[in-house]
């Protein structure tokens, strides 16, 4: 075999190995960090037309709406308190009211 034929045979051979190597290895991808779209940011807990529970996913946060006493179903939601989630465990918790 030429000496030439050999030189460009071995090139060959490593430049498909090298390609062969590179095209089946495992792809490295940035890890993307959690976003909220993952997953709900309000959860609704319970409601009844004339109240409302709802949780933020986010701040870890449940308040709490009613309508004004004597009022029907439909009229405008009052926030009554808020309570936070973090101290759910603890032996007493306290809710916040809100601001008037």
């Amino acid at each position: 075999m030429n000496r030439k034929t050999f030189g460009w045979g071995t090139a060959i051979a490593v430049l498909v190995i090298a390609f062969g190597v590179f095209s089946f290895r495992p792809r490295t991808e940035a890890e993307q960090p959690p976003s909220q779209a993952a997953g709900a940011k309000y959860t609704v807990v319970d409601t009844e037309g004339t109240n409302l529970l709802v949780v933020d996913n986010a701040s870890n946060t449940m308040y709490f709406y009613t309508v004004d006493p004597g009022k029907e179903v439909g009229d405008d939601l009052h926030l009554r308190g808020s309570l936070d989630l973090n101290q759910v465990g603890k032996p007493v918790l306290k809710p916040k009211k809100a601001e008037k």
